[in-house]
């Protein structure tokens, strides 16, 4: 079936093709998430959160973009999240092997063709883009996922977040701007055309 014929059949009950939406986008709504939150648990605890929901109020959709109308839902799980975090602050761990210790490298950024060095560097610049998109405010840090990470256009950002397309444009440059900022701690670590004391004015 095709993706409204699954949305149609799941919204009268059927639960085999919700769960083919699900595998449609669960990897997006993921990265989404774990880019926002922050952590590997609480991404899959939102996506889980937000995929729940979406089947719950699956009849509320009513047509248009199911991606821009599912994302929503993810967006809004993460700021619950987030705002939990805040009422409750904790400590973010890195993800841990069997025996409880933190990973440095975990298992999903290593590529076999990788010297450990670049596997190190790469590791590296992971986490500090993680941290400095958890540096931004909760809504800068969503468009930049929406736009820079996942690709989206200016007008699905601003369905998926209910915000004018003005605003959309001007958070993204202004987010921009303090991740360009910050990323320049490690521009050891970026390719050349991003350190800033190498461009051209």
């Amino acid at each position: 079936m095709d993706e409204p014929s699954l949305i149609h059949a799941a919204q009268h009950g059927d639960l085999t093709a919700f769960n083919r939406l699900v595998m449609t986008y669960q990897d997006m709504a993921y990265n989404v998430a774990y880019r926002i939150v922050g952590d590997p648990d609480s991404a899959s605890d939102a996506t889980q959160d937000a995929f729940i929901s979406a089947f719950k109020h699956l009849n509320s959709f009513r047509g248009g973009s199911f991606k821009a109308w599912m994302l929503r839902i993810v967006t809004n799980t993460c700021y619950d999240e987030l705002r939990r975090r805040k009422r409750r602050p904790t400590t973010p761990l890195e993800p841990l092997n069997d025996d409880e210790e933190e990973i440095e490298s975990p298992i999903w950024l290593k590529d076999p063709g990788e010297t450990p060095e670049e596997r190190t560097e790469r590791a590296e610049l992971h986490y500090a883009i993680q941290d400095c998109l958890n540096s931004l405010s909760d809504d800068f840090r969503t468009v930049v996922v929406l736009v820079d990470v996942q690709g989206m256009d200016y007008e699905e950002a601003a369905t998926i977040t209910h915000k004018p397309l003005g605003t959309i444009k001007s958070r993204l440059a202004r987010a921009r701007d303090k991740l360009r900022d910050c990323l320049q701690g490690v521009r050891e670590l970026l390719p050349t055309s991003y350190r800033l004391e190498e461009q051209v004015l």
